[in-house]
């Protein structure tokens, strides 16, 4: 099944904003640790990412939150595209 790209474009849409949201909550959560614990940077994000560093959790927070929002924007210029688009389009009958 195929999805149509007006659905594509609002699948991105949402994603993005999703990710622009909780990357840039989960970025700020990082900073206030820095300035209220700064000595909580080198231990692991959770007991359940024992894996990876809090700082370095920080930092792919605030790149996950810039890809993101591109991708928000990027998909409400590409609604507007189709939406003017749409509307320069011929009508079938024309009145002469």
């Amino acid at each position: 099944m195929k999805m149509p790209r007006q659905r594509k474009i609002l699948f991105i849409k949402v994603f993005g904003e999703l990710l622009f949201v909780f990357g840039l909550l989960s970025w700020g959560n990082g900073v206030l640790i820095q300035f209220t614990y700064p000595m909580m940077l080198d231990m692991p994000a959770s007991y359940v990412l024992q894996w990876i560093r809090l700082d370095t959790l920080t930092i792919l927070s605030f790149l996950a939150s810039a890809l993101g929002f591109f991708m928000w924007r990027i998909s409400a210029e590409l609604i507007k595209f189709d939406k003017d688009k749409a509307a320069d389009k011929p009508s079938g009958a024309s009145k002469t």
